[in-house]
């Protein structure tokens, strides 16, 4: 499913972020098998075998393992910290990703098919009505996606290591000779509560550890900003659950963040309510009060069974590959502004860059080059997606400012047009249907709008964190 970018116009990303609203050890529930031994990279040329080692098990490592643990010439290992991680995460999927990546419908919790968007003055625009009979927005756990995904891979031959990684000792020369990589970590060991240290040699590094990326660390990738993403999992009566059956909510305003938005999701028997913010981190906790407030009586009386929280990165590294170590996923930035999407561009970024690296090493016979993996993996992910994180982040910047803007966003949501656009980009990662004419329309709609919701809106309150407030806007 490729964007069309010759046909990416201003009412796709005008609108986009509405639909995508998305103890280091402990023994695992879903680990299936003892620890398999590692396999030693042999020192004989004629039945030499090169190691690629992926570190991070969520969506983007599961499926950069699955890809290499095809090749019969590569040896594959997967290191995941904890097993049954349950990442902070509102976790929809679009409809191409559940085809893409034969995402099975156990695996997603509800199939959404109406949103709830709800401006700071409390009007409520429902959208999805351009929906057809089999379409949804998947709703996941990452914790049974994830395992899904990891389990696949370790079917395909792929070996598992429960483990921290600790550090990564990078040789001085492994850009121009094929010196390994040395990961160190703390290995797993049922029956005990520290790690034992572990370390294994490899020749390619897939870095798919998140925001706090110790590979990123390891390769001097460079700093970027970040979100706060705070979420409680909430349980709620079966008949209050009833309600979001089939429904998703959002709702924008200074009071659940002054950069982004808060959510409602519905999950297998529960909800997951949440909110997130660059510029105010410390003061995360008062913005999810605010959208509990804001949930009201659709979620009184229910019970907070799982607070969770993580970092979200919000643009790319400066750098994301250096000699045999790339990254993917949130590890290398990719997490869309505005909507906040990351789960597939995740699970691309792994299957892009192991399929790209795969070829390089012909069948196990060579070592790629930092050259080769940049003029292929990033320059096809870059070309392909790159647009999409730049326009989203201006529309951010519009529509998440003040609001005045968030009430015009909430405002121009009500078009068919706009619904059908973010719908079809959303759904399928791709261009299709634009009017010049109705462009034209959306164009002027969007100015009265922004007139209207800044005439009516009530001003925001001042942030009293000047140092972080820097970091956006």
């Amino acid at each position: 499913f490729r964007t069309d970018q010759n046909k990416m116009k201003f009412s796709l990303f005008a609108i986009v972020g509405v639909v995508t609203t998305v103890s280091a050890f402990s023994p695992s529930t879903f680990l299936r098998a003892t620890p398999v031994a590692h396999k030693a990279a042999s020192s004989s040329a004629l039945c030499m075998k090169y190691k690629v080692a992926v570190v991070g098990g969520g969506p983007s490592g599961a499926c950069a393992a699955e890809i290499f643990a095809q090749e019969k010439g590569i040896d594959t290992v997967l290191f995941e910290r904890k097993l049954n991680n349950a990442k902070p995460c509102g976790g929809a999927i679009p409809l191409c990703m559940v085809g893409e990546f034969d995402i099975p419908e156990t695996v997603v919790d509800r199939k959404v098919r109406k949103m709830n968007l709800i401006s700071p003055t409390g009007v409520e625009v429902n959208i999805g009505e351009t929906l057809k009979a089999d379409e949804y927005i998947g709703m996941c756990r990452r914790e049974i996606l994830d395992t899904f995904l990891r389990d696949r891979a370790i079917d395909y031959g792929a070996e598992i290591v429960n483990g921290l990684v600790t550090s990564i000792d990078v040789p001085s020369d492994h850009k121009t000779a094929n010196s390994q990589y040395t990961i160190n970590y703390q290995a797993f060991q049922e029956g005990k509560s520290v790690g034992v240290p572990a370390s294994m040699n490899v020749d390619v590094i897939i870095g798919a550890d998140g925001a706090n990326s110790r590979v990123a660390k390891a390769m001097d990738a460079g700093q970027y900003n970040y979100a706060i993403a705070f979420q409680e999992r909430i349980k709620i009566s079966d008949e209050k659950m009833k309600f979001y059956e089939e429904m998703a909510e959002m709702y924008v305003g200074d009071d659940v963040s002054p950069d982004f938005y808060g959510w409602v999701f519905p999950k297998y028997d529960h909800v997951g309510v949440g909110t997130g913010t660059v510029i105010n981190r410390p003061a995360i906790k008062q913005y999810q009060k605010a959208i509990r407030e804001r949930a009201g009586d659709k979620i009184e009386g229910g019970k907070i069974i799982k607070v969770e929280a993580h970092p979200i990165p919000e643009h790319y590294r400066p750098r994301r590959v250096n000699g045999r170590m790339a990254l993917v996923g949130d590890a290398a930035g990719y997490v869309t502004k505005c909507s906040g999407e990351g789960i597939y561009f995740a699970a691309k970024s792994g299957r892009m860059a192991a399929e790209e690296i795969v070829k390089l090493m012909d069948g196990g016979k060579r070592l790629p080059t930092q050259a080769e993996i940049e003029s292929t993996y990033l320059s096809k992910y870059d070309k392909e997606y790159g647009p999409t994180y730049f326009v989203l982040d201006a529309l951010q910047k519009v529509f998440y400012s003040n609001n005045g803007a968030r009430e015009a966003f909430v405002e121009l949501c009500n078009s068919k047009y706009v619904q059908q656009v973010t719908f079809d980009s959303y759904l399928y990662k791709r261009v299709q249907g634009n009017n010049p004419l109705d462009d034209l329309k959306l164009l002027g709609e969007t100015i009265g709008c922004l007139i209207r919701g800044y005439s009516n809106a009530k001003p925001d309150a001042p942030i009293s964190n000047p140092v972080e407030s820097l970091n956006r806007l």
